[in-house]
């Protein structure tokens, strides 16, 4: 990384003001991050939660499909179906600027007036379990895309913060002592010359050795 810094006076009120900006964009990315892998530990509970939620809703439609299918055959299954689809609606939340998915709604297709009679019982619970199956499946789905976009936000703060704590800011810390260090001896050289200069001028009285 090379730093284009202003030759001179400029260079050393450039990297005064640049060094803390650097230094306050720090503490900020710190703080984002220290909330970030917070809401990241949660949504990972979360996460968890909703896959074993998941996986027992979906053990409760088997059970009930294969109820269904010794009460009534795979007949009653197709029978059951109906063409209309679920409509699902996902709600997003921020975390210090970072947004994902964080809850969801389903609404079902109500069945119309001219829908078969049911040909066993054991559908209408049938029906219920998959409805329940496939809800908790979208919870699990959209906790699962949290997670991975709060951890996608979290690699990304902390390779910017290593970044600027590793590279950039020993950069200019060092580029600053520089200029501090020339301009102290460009000082030091102009106050010589100005005394050299004073020391020989026409008041000046020379005693032979």
């Amino acid at each position: 990384m090379r730093l284009r810094i202003p030759p001179g006076q400029a260079g050393r009120m450039w990297l005064r003001r640049r060094l803390p900006a650097v230094r306050h964009g720090l503490d900020v990315l710190d703080k984002k991050l220290w909330i970030l892998r917070r809401e990241q530990d949660r949504l990972t509970r979360n996460a968890a939660r909703t896959e074993a939620e998941w996986s027992a809703a979906c053990r409760a439609a088997d059970e009930w499909l294969r109820r269904v299918t010794r009460l009534g055959g795979r007949r009653a299954v197709r029978l059951a179906a109906g063409d209309d689809l679920a409509e699902a609606h996902v709600y997003w939340a921020d975390a210090v600027g970072t947004s994902y998915p964080a809850r969801v709604s389903c609404a079902f297709p109500e069945p119309g007036a001219a829908a078969p009679l049911p040909i066993t019982t054991a559908l209408v619970p049938a029906a219920d379990a998959y409805r329940a199956a496939l809800r908790a499946g979208l919870e699990h789905a959209i906790a699962a895309e949290a997670v991975r976009v709060v951890a996608a936000e979290v690699a990304s703060t902390d390779r910017r913060i290593r970044a600027l704590r590793r590279r950039l800011l020993p950069l200019l810390e060092e580029a600053l002592a520089a200029v501090e260090l020339s301009l102290d001896e460009m000082e030091r050289a102009d106050i010589d010359r100005a005394r050299r200069i004073g020391g020989s001028g026409p008041g000046t009285s020379w005693r032979a050795q």
